[in-house]
C-alpha cells in the first residue's frame, strides 16, 4: 500500500483566487472554547445544517461549531487550500475531487475514528475504490448516499397492469407496450447536460467493470471495448423519450413527469423532491436499471452523496470526532435522509422514503456499484460528450473521442498509476 505521494494541487487549485473571498477572524471570538468549522458542499441542505449547528452549540459547552454551506463550496475550498486556510471538516461527495484531496495530503487518516464501525462496508469500499492508487488509511466518513435507476409512476403502472422489468429485453418490451398505448415511456431533460449522466451511469454499472477507469489507466483495456454495449443501449433508450430530449431542461422533465406526461424517468433519487414540488400527491417508486438480460447481474447505481472528512490541518481531532459523533446520531441521520430523500450510509433501522421501495433489497443487501462518472475529471466534460452523442447517435465517434481525450485529462493520474505499478505490480487492483 502506498502511504501518499504525488500531489494534485496543480489540478485542485486552478480556481481563480478572486472567485471566493474567505476572511479569517482575529483574536479569540470563541471564549477559549475549541472551534470546529465545517465547510459543506450540500448548499440545498443549508437550513438543515443551520439548525444542527444551533442544536450542537446549545448542547455542548466546550466546542463551538460553525457549519457553512456556500453556493460554490468547491471553489471556496480550493481557494482556501491555496491560502493554507483549512477548515476542520469538509462535507463533500465521493467523486474525483475526493481522490485528489487524498493524494494531495489535505485529508487526515480517520481510521482510528470509532464511528467507522457503524458505517456500511459497501460505502467504505466505494470510498476506498476512489483512491487514485491504494493508500493506507481511511479519509472519509460516508454519511448519505443517493441512487440512480428509473423512477416510475406507480399509479399509472397499477392502472395498466405493467410489470417492473428485471432484464433489458423486458425493459424494451415494456417501453414498446407503453408507447403503443400513446403514452411516452421515458422522460429526459438533457438541455441540462449533467442529467445525461444519470441513465449512462445506471447502464454502465451493469455493463462495464466497476473499475474500468483504473483498468484503462493501467493500459489493460479501452473504453471502446468496455463501453460499447452501454453506448448502444443508451442510444436505444432515446427511442422511447421525447423527440428532442436536448430541448427540455431538468425542471421541464421533472414537471412533465409530475404531470403524468411520461410513465418513467431515468434519473437519480435526488430528483424526487423537485418532482413532488410540482405534484405533492404523485405516487412515485423506483427500480434498478436492468442493463443486461441476466437479472442476477443487476446492481444498484449508488454512490456517496455526502461524507465528512477531517482535514490534516485540524488541530483538535478529538473535538472533530465529537462533532462527527453528533452528526451520526440516529435521529440526526434520519432527519437528514428524510429531508434530502437520501440513503443512510450508517447501519441501522432507518425509515427510507417510499420512492426507494423498489430499490430496498439492493440497499439492504449492499448490492450497489458506484457511479462511473465519479472517476471522470470534470475538465473532460463527459456530460457534454453524452449530450452530443444523443444528438448525433454515432456510437463509434463517441467511444473514439472518449479514448482519445481520456489520456489528455488524466495524464497525471496515469503517470502516478504507472509509477505505482512499476514499484508494486498488480497490487493496485
Amino acid at each position: 500500500m502506498r502511504r501518499k505521494g504525488t500531489k494534485y494541487l496543480s489540478v485542485l487549485l486552478t480556481a481563480s483566487m478572486g472567485c471566493a473571498a474567505v476572511l479569517s477572524g482575529c483574536g479569540d471570538p470563541y471564549g477559549g472554547k475549541t472551534h470546529i468549522e465545517i465547510i459543506n458542499y450540500k448548499q440545498e441542505a443549508t437550513d438543515y445544517f443551520d439548525a444542527l449547528e444551533e442544536e450542537f452549540n446549545a448542547t455542548h459547552d466546550d466546542i463551538v461549531l460553525t457549519i457553512d454551506s456556500p453556493n460554490d463550496a468547491s471553489t471556496i475550498l480550493r481557494t482556501r487550500f491555496i491560502r493554507e486556510d483549512y477548515p476542520d471538516i469538509i462535507g463533500i461527495g465521493g467523486d474525483i475531487n475526493y481522490s485528489y484531496y487524498i493524494d494531495a495530503e489535505i485529508l487526515a487518516d480517520v481510521s482510528d475514528y470509532p464511528g467507522l464501525e457503524n458505517i456500511k462496508q459497501s460505502y467504505l469500499d466505494i470510498g476506498e475504490a476512489l483512491e487514485i492508487v491504494p493508500t493506507d488509511g481511511v479519509y472519509g466518513v460516508p454519511y448519505a448516499a443517493n441512487a440512480a435507476g428509473i423512477l416510475y409512476n406507480r399509479d399509472m403502472f397499477e392502472e395498466h397492469g405493467w410489470e417492473i422489468p428485471t432484464t433489458w429485453d423486458e425493459l424494451i418490451a415494456l417501453c414498446e407496450e407503453i408507447q403503443s398505448q400513446g403514452i411516452l415511456p421515458l422522460e429526459f431533460g438533457f438541455l441540462d447536460k449533467w442529467t445525461c449522466l444519470a441513465p449512462w451511469n445506471a447502464l454502465a454499472v451493469d455493463l462495464a467493470p466497476a473499475d474500468v477507469c483504473k483498468q484503462v489507466n493501467r493500459g489493460e483495456t479501452t473504453f471502446t471495448q468496455e463501453y460499447r454495449e452501454a453506448a448502444e443501449k443508451y442510444i436505444q433508450l432515446m427511442e422511447y423519450g421525447p423527440d428532442d430530449p436536448v430541448a427540455y431542461s431538468y425542471n421541464d422533465a421533472c414537471t412533465a413527469f409530475a404531470r403524468g406526461e411520461a410513465a418513467m424517468y431515468p434519473i437519480g433519487s435526488y430528483a424526487v423532491p423537485q418532482i413532488l414540488s410540482v405534484n405533492p400527491e404523485m405516487n412515485i417508486d423506483s427500480f434498478v436499471m436492468p442493463g443486461s438480460d441476466d437479472p442476477e447481474g443487476n446492481t444498484l447505481n449508488s454512490g456517496i452523496d455526502l461524507q465528512f472528512c477531517v482535514t490534516a490541518a485540524c488541530p483538535d481531532k478529538e473535538a472533530a470526532y465529537e462533532v462527527l459523533d453528533f452528526l451520526l446520531q440516529d435521529d440526526v441521520v434520519q432527519q437528514y435522509i428524510t429531508d434530502q430523500n437520501s440513503i443512510p450510509c450508517k447501519e441501522g433501522d432507518f425509515e427510507l422514503a417510499p420512492q426507494l421501495d423498489g430499490m430496498s433489497e439492493y440497499i439492504e443487501s449492499g448490492n450497489m456499484t458506484d457511479y462511473q462518472d465519479h472517476y471522470y475529471p470534470s475538465e473532460m466534460a463527459v456530460d457534454g460528450q453524452l449530450q452530443t452523442f444523443v444528438q448525433n447517435k454515432d456510437v463509434d465517434a463517441f467511444l473514439e473521442r472518449f479514448d482519445r481525450e481520456w489520456p489528455r485529462y488524466n495524464r497525471d493520474i496515469i503517470r502516478t498509476t504507472e509509477e505505482y505499478e512499476a514499484e508494486h505490480g498488480n497490487s493496485a487492483e
